[in-house]
């Protein structure tokens, strides 16, 4: 009786460590969204998965490609991504207006308006009698997504000059690697020009900047990494494995030494030649911090102003939106 009651006892623990196995095996599944090529690291990353020690093990990896960051929003909340590069913008409004109040902020993508380092220049066209942000007045705004970053700076600036949308001005949503051609074609009056898209040749020989975002909103925290609190509980540790990754690949693509072989990288997503991307991770870029920590300090200005502008009814406190314990440990652990 003994011997069976041993029998059975073995057969269960056996069986649970087999669950163990099972369940150790299963890497949790990450899908991170992404906007613009090269300028976000989702775009990229995947590129280098020779640094990525973990991947594969305890999580997998996709990334997805969305319009704008507004759209991101309703894909947070129904779970069909876990990383997301929100704007300033729609990051209030997605823990304001969709209800998401465990979204957390855990990485820095970009910064705009730091001195010594590019910012985004907003367009209007040579020919077009357009001199100054007043002679806006009755004009077509271009913008990818109503509430994404670059279109809370085209209300910001124009506020400031006491223009108002619907009263005095009107927007015409495109894609953004579009807006050159939208502007060219007469279809728009000023258009927000990102990198890689502001250096298209065509727009420098027929627009010129009536305006940056730094005129706009200052120093901008503009692209901010989140995650939602649940999703980071139940998986901390696969979170903290792919934040060292990420930042692996954030080091190699930021070190000098490796800027020719970013440029075949960057010439490959884009269809650009190589050599067009001599300012690609340099000052004449957008700054990244190199352990993307972000700048908690301008986030809140930034966020205050998308309340300010009316996208949302109650102001979003960073503080307690923020969860940079997963960056912390990955760059504790790489140290080591």
């Amino acid at each position: 009786m003994r011997l069976v009651k041993f029998a059975l006892a073995s057969v269960c623990a056996l069986g649970l460590i087999g669950t163990a196995t099972v369940s150790q095996a299963e890497p949790v599944k990450i899908r991170m969204a992404w906007v613009v090529p090269i300028a976000n690291w989702g775009s990229i990353i995947l590129e280098k998965k020779d640094l990525m020690k973990h991947l594969g093990k305890s999580y997998t990896l996709e990334t997805v490609r969305f319009r704008g960051t507004p759209p991101m929003i309703t894909a947070i909340a129904n779970n069909e991504v876990e990383v997301a590069s929100l704007a300033y913008s729609s990051f209030p409004i997605a823990v304001v207006n969709a209800g998401l109040n465990d979204l957390v902020v855990i990485a820095d993508e970009f910064q705009e308006g730091v001195p010594g380092y590019y910012t985004d220049k907003y367009w209007v066209r040579k020919d077009s009698g357009i001199n100054k942000v007043e002679d806006l007045k009755g004009k077509v705004m271009g913008t990818n997504a109503g509430g994404s970053a670059v279109d809370v700076a085209i209300r910001a600036m124009l506020r400031k000059h006491g223009l108002e949308p619907n009263r005095d001005y009107t927007f015409l949503e495109g894609p953004l690697p579009a807006m050159p051609a939208m502007l060219l074609q007469k279809k728009v009056d000023l258009i927000p020009a990102v990198l890689p898209f502001a250096l298209n040749p065509k727009l420098k020989a027929g627009g010129k900047p009536l305006f940056t975002q730094a005129d706009a909103t200052g120093r901008t925290d503009m692209i901010i990494d989140c995650a939602r609190a649940s999703f980071i509980k139940a998986h901390r540790a696969a979170m903290v494995d792919f934040m060292e990754d990420w930042l692996r690949v954030a080091h190699w693509y930021l070190d000098p030494k490796n800027h020719a072989e970013v440029a075949k990288i960057a010439s490959k997503i884009t269809k650009a030649p190589p050599e067009r991307f001599g300012w690609l991770f340099t000052k004449n870029d957008n700054y990244r911090d190199p352990n993307m920590m972000p700048d908690l300090k301008a986030l809140q200005s930034n966020v205050d102003t998308v309340k300010d502008l009316g996208f949302v009814k109650t102001r979003v406190d960073i503080s307690k939106h923020n969860d940079l314990s997963l960056l912390k440990d990955a760059l504790a652990r790489m140290k080591k």
